[in-house]
């Protein structure tokens, strides 16, 4: 599932006329780029979540020769987030498979092939991180499995441990979390990429959420019943091609990575 419903504000002007999903970078729509990456790496059926310009999406992916592959999950009365966005899209997926979620604007050195492989059938997530400096974490123990959230900034916890959720934090250079406090268990920190692979056995848990909510908040909710993990990837390259100053360094960006 490639999330493309966003307005693209960080990308004005040039989201006043077009959705961010069309912004062309080296020639080719964001959108284009990263299906056609992922049909290279094995994918071959996609939802595409709209809102903003949704016909102009619509129009453009009926042009391409991967039209009869992609499905469309149409947000235009109400933008979703990500987790709504998922929710809404649930009867688009056809088996049970594990589904990727990526973001549109996002580009990055992945091999998907790979990451697909790395999602084990008794895991319910595999969320990608990196050892990358950042003021928000995802918390994992010893296993890599997720047990919180912190804003290392603010000192904000989200976690369903309440030992957790009580304690502040902060957060070597190797990663490692430490504590006002004794933790029950090590912990680790890691940035989120925003890319992750989920079980469709998951859909259950979300009937008892509204219709606009953020994935995160959803398995941060999960975690301590569902089996959701973390995987390293510490040569992770990203880029946020979500704002306009990023623009002039994706032909860069994709030039290089397309050689990895």
């Amino acid at each position: 599932m490639i999330l493309a419903a966003g307005l693209g504000t960080r990308l004005k002007p040039l989201t006043d006329n077009m959705p961010k999903a069309l912004v062309p970078v080296a020639g080719q729509p964001l959108l284009d780029h990263n299906i056609r990456k992922l049909q290279s790496q094995g994918y071959q059926r996609f939802v595409v979540n709209i809102h903003h310009f949704a016909q102009q999406i619509v129009d453009y992916v009926s042009q391409q020769d991967y039209a009869p592959q992609v499905r469309f999950s149409d947000e235009s009365a109400q933008l979703l987030e990500t987790g709504g966005g998922l929710k809404k899209a649930r009867q688009l997926f056809s088996d049970d498979e594990p589904i990727l979620l990526h973001n549109v604007d996002i580009l990055d050195n992945v091999d998907y092939d790979w990451f697909s492989r790395q999602h084990q059938p008794d895991e319910d997530v595999v969320l990608l991180v990196s050892p990358r400096q950042t003021k928000r974490y995802l918390l994992f123990n010893s296993a890599m499995r997720l047990m919180g959230w912190t804003n290392i900034e603010t000192g904000e916890v989200k976690s369903p441990f309440p030992w957790l959720r009580e304690t502040q934090l902060t957060v070597n250079s190797d990663m490692q979390v430490s504590a006002d406090a004794t933790l029950s268990t090590p912990l680790y920190a890691f940035a989120f990429s925003g890319i992750h692979s989920f079980s469709p056995r998951l859909f259950p848990l979300m009937e008892r959420f509204p219709d606009r909510f953020g994935i995160i908040d959803f398995y941060l909710s999960v975690c301590h019943r569902s089996h959701i993990v973390g995987l390293v990837k510490n040569d992770l390259r990203m880029l946020d091609v979500g704002k306009l100053e990023t623009l002039e360094q994706a032909e860069q960006f994709i030039q290089a990575t397309s050689t990895l």
